[in-house]
């Protein structure tokens, strides 16, 4: 089922809850969305000095020391 069929079905069903059934679904597509989140959040932090990486590059930004990228790639 691609994702626009999945959006379809979605729609359908939500037009069909009642109200407090409706803050249910709320609470967990909230749930979902959570922990994607958060399983994109670990898997960042597995790879090895991350953190270090993007603590520096938080610094360059802050004190603007940083290179545009089109500067960098003028034929991208």
């Amino acid at each position: 089922m691609t994702t626009v069929e999945l959006r379809h079905q979605i729609d359908e069903y939500i037009d069909s809850l009642s109200p407090e059934r409706l803050r249910v679904a709320v609470d967990f597509l909230a749930y979902l969305a959570e922990r994607e989140s958060q399983e994109a959040t670990d898997e960042l932090l597995r790879i090895p000095r991350f953190m270090d990486s993007l603590e520096k590059a938080e610094a360059k930004v802050a004190t603007g020391s940083y290179r545009n990228w089109r500067d960098i790639r003028r034929d991208v």
